[in-house]
């Protein structure tokens, strides 16, 4: 007999990452996407075993963990489905996380879900947050550094490319982004899309030529301007590689584009606006 179920939606990359200054920690701006999410069903059962895609993004051991460091109790069988790839950076684990504990009947303050999270995984994306787009988010440390303007609205096209890479929470080898964070302040407290897409792609290229010997022959470089993008947004540790667009302006024939320059499982949503984490004004 099933339970309950919680769908929790996941990110797509970040739209900033790297160290605040050249000892600072590390931090970034997520980029919530509604079109990726991880579900959470519950089985009555025995014990706590976990089933589908779960046995790929939580183990047992680890789902038992957060649930005493919440002091919730889940019984009989789990079963977790995503629609995003383990390691592509677009948030599964954490997303897994956060259903376990809303399946778990969690509804405390978001801040002790998030240092369950960094106890358990070692770092933690700020998807147990509202408007978490809004966050300079510590990821490795589970705080927030700076809140920041809302985004104004706009959309993303964009897929995997490349293997998958799971975050390694003792990585710290990100290139310094402080002197971003006041200008991307300024632009989106001015609503200026275009200088966010700009600053957006700055860290991207900052990240993939420190990180990533090949980031010369990444697609993301020439499909921007050729389909007219007004930047690039990626996942600093992990495969996602997307087009930032003005609402509307994805043109036709993107998706084929991106497919045929080999990227996977390609989405299109919309992101930013006044009201909620990937909302839509």
């Amino acid at each position: 007999m099933m339970l309950q179920g919680v769908r929790v939606a996941g990110h797509f990359g970040e739209l900033l990452q790297g160290r605040l200054g050249a000892n600072g920690p590390v931090a970034l701006v997520t980029l919530p996407c509604a079109a990726l999410t991880v579900t959470a069903r519950g089985y009555a059962g025995v014990g706590l075993s976990v089933h589908g895609a779960g046995q790929r993004l939580l183990v047992p051991a680890r789902a038992q963990k957060l649930l005493d460091l919440l002091g919730l109790r889940l019984q009989g069988r789990l079963v977790l489905r995503a629609t995003m790839p383990a390691g592509g950076g677009a948030g599964a684990s954490t997303a897994t996380l956060v259903a376990v504990a809303k399946l778990a009947g969690w509804q405390g303050p978001p801040d002790l879900l998030a240092q369950a999270c960094i106890a358990v995984e070692g770092a933690s994306d700020p998807l147990m947050f509202a408007a978490a787009e809004t966050r300079l988010w510590a990821s490795r440390l589970g705080e927030t550094v700076a809140h920041l303007p809302a985004l104004p609205a706009f959309e993303v096209i964009g897929g995997f490319y490349g293997p998958m890479k799971r975050t390694d929470p003792a990585d710290d080898n990100f290139a310094d982004i402080a002197d971003l964070i006041p200008a991307w302040s300024a632009a989106s407290q001015a609503r200026n899309l275009p200088a966010l897409a700009d600053i957006a792609s700055t860290s991207a290229r900052r990240c993939l030529q420190l990180r990533d010997q090949t980031a010369v022959q990444d697609p993301i470089w020439s499909l921007a301007p050729q389909l007219g993008a007004l930047g690039c947004v990626i996942a600093h540790t992990g495969a996602a590689r997307g087009l930032i667009f003005a609402p509307g302006q994805v043109p036709a024939g993107a998706r084929g584009c991106l497919q045929q320059a080999g990227l996977r499982c390609v989405v299109q949503f919309r992101a930013g606006g006044v009201g909620s984490a990937g909302g839509w004004r």
